[in-house]
Order: structure tokens, then C-alpha cells, then sequence
């Protein structure tokens, strides 16, 4: 299953997501702050939306300290960007937690510091509401809309 881990974020790694996709169990649950929690087509096209969004922009995705069997695993992973609302670079540092059925990731959660991000992401204001519920439920709001507008144009374009 480590390999399985490190296929997912070097997939990340080099913005391919189709090979993201293939690495979720059709029943995947993922959570994480920023998105809250998404099942299935819908956790993928996260991925594959976001994908999208950094191509040719510079992100860089590291990876660390895959640890797995054949039930559960973990890894520490960076991601650095410039986020597009502010145009601030971010250095955001996660802990992945995974679980496995069938030689597939079904769970999938993120864990990182929502304050440290919207004050990096964010500046000052960042730093004063970033800690709140209010913060967390409005960003997640935000992006699941995002993804709500990825999926619409996905469907339309088929």
C-alpha cells in the first residue's frame, strides 16, 4: 500500500489527475478542512479540479514518511503555492491518514492548520477569522460551490 501512497502524490506531484482518480475506491470518502467531506466522483473531481487550476502555475507537491499495510497508512505532505485570490504564496504542511479496501484508498483524511493557512493564504484577515467555525463553514461553502461550477462545466463538456 506505500506504493499505492506514493503513486497518489507523485500523481499530485505532476498534476496528473486521472492517475489520482485511480488510486480512490468508487466508495471513497475523503475530508480535509478547506472542502469538509466528499464522497466518491465528487472526491476525484476535487482533485481533478485542482489539477486543473495549478497547471503551469508552479505549485510543488512533496511527499514524506509513507508508512502502510494492507489496512491503513499515513504520509506527510507540502504543498507550495501562490493562492489565486490573494496572489500570497502558501506553504501548507498535511498529514494524510488513509485507509484501504480492495487495493484502493477508501478513506482519505487531511489534517493541517486552518489558521496558519488563511494567514498565509489570506494575510491580516487571515489571522483574525481564520481560527473561527465561521471561517471554516464559509471557506467550505466557497469551495464546494468552486467544485459545484467544476462539475456543471464537466458535464456540460461531455
Amino acid at each position: 500500500m506505500e506504493k499505492l501512497i506514493a503513486h497518489f502524490y507523485e500523481s499530485f506531484a505532476n498534476l496528473h489527475a486521472e492517475e489520482m482518480a485511480k488510486c480512490y475506491h468508487n466508495e471513497v470518502v475523503f475530508e480535509d478542512p478547506a472542502f469538509g467531506v466528499l464522497k466518491g466522483e465528487r472526491a476525484r473531481n476535487m482533485w481533478r479540479m485542482l489539477c486543473e487550476s495549478q497547471q503551469d502555475k508552479g505549485m510543488k507537491i512533496t511527499y514524506s514518511g509513507i508508512k502502510a499495510n494492507e489496512t491503513q497508512g499515513e504520509a506527510q505532505w507540502t504543498a507550495l503555492y501562490t493562492f489565486s485570490k490573494t496572489g500570497r504564496f502558501v506553504k501548507n504542511k498535511i498529514h494524510a491518514r488513509f485507509e484501504f479496501k480492495d487495493g484502493l484508498i477508501i478513506k482519505h483524511t487531511d489534517h493541517f492548520n486552518l489558521y496558519s493557512w488563511s494567514g498565509q493564504a489570506l494575510g491580516i484577515p487571515g489571522y483574525f477569522i481564520g481560527w473561527t467555525d465561521y471561517f471554516k463553514k464559509k471557506l467550505q461553502a466557497q469551495t464546494n460551490n468552486m467544485l459545484n461550477k467544476y462539475e456543471q462545466k464537466r458535464l456540460s463538456e461531455k
